[in-house]
């Protein structure tokens, strides 16, 4: 298919440092399925672009200063925004990192990590995955408070496959990990599903994080 044809992922970046937000701009531009639609420093002029511009993603740093990402976020779901936000910091709190998974950002990704796994997170995010970083994702899990027993169990296949889900694997890779069929996994995330009431990955990952941490490890 050529470049032209592509549905492009039109992305929005939030940065309070221009230097970052050029580069960024100018690397992810290069991509054939990317657009970047706009960047900007600060909460109300991510908000405006928003109101403007159809945008898929938006890219955001979690400390904008005098700002923080959380208020974005909250924003932008008030305001209406239905897109993927992925969070690029050099480091945020666990509680505050926890709290914007629940209103909806679909990863957080470190800045020191390469152009290349930031160009593959945005992928993953729009394809319906998660994006977090394994380390992180444990520090996460091994702070959070321990939630009441009146959930539904996940048995040890559940927690398999949420391992893998939790690290962006696709059914198949999942399935050859496990050394199952790609439909008894399909079968698996059905029936998580159905457990925690949500239709997608993404949704997925976030209630269990929320709701179900104390069965995941």
């Amino acid at each position: 298919m050529s470049a032209n044809l592509l549905q492009k992922i039109r992305i929005l970046l939030i940065d309070d440092h221009s230097l970052f937000r050029e580069s960024v701009a100018r690397l992810l531009d290069a991509e054939q399925d990317f657009e970047m639609t706009g960047d900007c420093a600060t909460v109300a002029d991510g908000l405006a672009l928003l109101r403007t511009k159809p945008v898929d993603i938006v890219l955001l740093d979690y400390d904008l200063g005098n700002e923080r990402g959380s208020e974005f976020v909250r924003a932008a779901r008030e305001q209406g925004f239905e897109g993927q936000i992925l969070v690029v910091t050099a480091g945020v709190a666990e509680a505050e990192a926890l709290q914007m998974l629940s209103q909806g950002v679909g990863g957080v990704f470190f800045k020191h990590s390469s152009p290349a796994l930031l160009a593959s997170s945005i992928r993953k995010l729009m394809a319906g995955e998660i994006s977090l970083e394994e380390r992180y994702l444990k520090s996460l899990l091994a702070t959070a408070s321990r939630q009441n027993d009146r959930r539904k169990k996940f048995t040890e296949r559940d927690r398999q496959v949420l391992r893998g889900v939790f690290e962006g694997l696709a059914n198949k890779e999942i399935a050859d990990r496990l050394q199952i069929s790609e439909s008894s996994v399909k079968a698996s995330l059905q029936q998580l599903f159905n457990k925690t009431g949500v239709r997608t990955r993404s949704q997925l990952v976030r209630i269990a994080l929320e709701q179900y941490r104390e069965q995941l490890f």
